[in-house]
């Protein structure tokens, strides 16, 4: 089985019960949902949720795989894991360690269903043990040294030998969009990612988390060109 999995808590402080709130006319939440709903690969949405208004507004999303799960409050806190509340749903389901756990997160809402299923499948043909969502970033970039803010160095490039943009393979950045894993290697590792890792390159403009305020309105730019309803 493919289980896709999608946490949403109500508790949300940068924008306040931000996975309900209308982005581009539906709720945030909508968007993930119905990508993995409509996605070929997927068997069941298990949306997890601790608030009774996120719960009412999915129920009228008529997706046929959705299921609701009520998330624990203990992992459903500010400071707590998305894994905690991934555990928790998979200590009391059925699922089989051979089954498949699509992590899906609520915030990048632009994910679509061919990229959920063209993901699945690099991950089977792969052999990999978890998959990533991931974007390649051509920028030059440098880390602090020490914790001191003042005090930096280059990480994937040599400042004197600058190399031209078309020679430079760039970085991997993890959209935080999807994850594959064996609920198998998630129970063992207690993590999304575990084993051999490999990722699947989604377009630049999938790379936008919504997480502030100006993310919103960045992402509903991008959707009115990307994204249908």
């Amino acid at each position: 089985m493919n289980i896709a999995f999608i946490p949403v808590r109500g508790g949300s402080k940068s924008i306040p019960m931000k996975n309900i709130k209308e982005l581009n006319g539906k709720p945030l939440v909508y968007w993930t949902a119905k990508a993995a709903n409509a996605a070929k690969c997927i068997d069941k949405v298990v949306i997890a949720t601790d608030s009774k208004e996120i719960k009412e507004v999915v129920s009228i999303f008529n997706l046929d795989k959705i299921e609701i799960y009520d998330r624990k409050p203990q992992n459903a806190s500010d400071t707590a894991s998305t894994e905690s509340v991934m555990l928790e749903y998979i200590a009391q389901s059925d699922l089989d360690n051979r089954d498949n756990f699509f992590l899906i997160q609520a915030t990048s809402p632009m994910l679509k269903s061919e990229h959920i299923d063209n993901m699945y499948q690099k991950f089977v043909d792969s052999n990999a043990d978890s998959i990533f969502s991931g974007v390649v970033e051509k920028q030059f970039k440098w880390k602090f040294v020490d914790g001191k803010k003042s005090v930096i160095e280059p990480v994937n490039y040599d400042y004197q030998n600058r190399p031209r943009r078309q020679d430079f393979e760039g970085l991997v950045a993890e959209t935080g969009a999807c994850y594959i894993n064996s609920v198998g290697n998630i129970k063992k590792d207690k993590c999304r990612l575990s084993g051999n890792i490999t990722f699947y390159e989604l377009p630049s403009y999938t790379a936008y988390e919504i997480d502030e305020e100006s993310d919103w309105i960045i992402v509903e730019q991008l959707m009115k060109n990307y994204q249908k309803v």
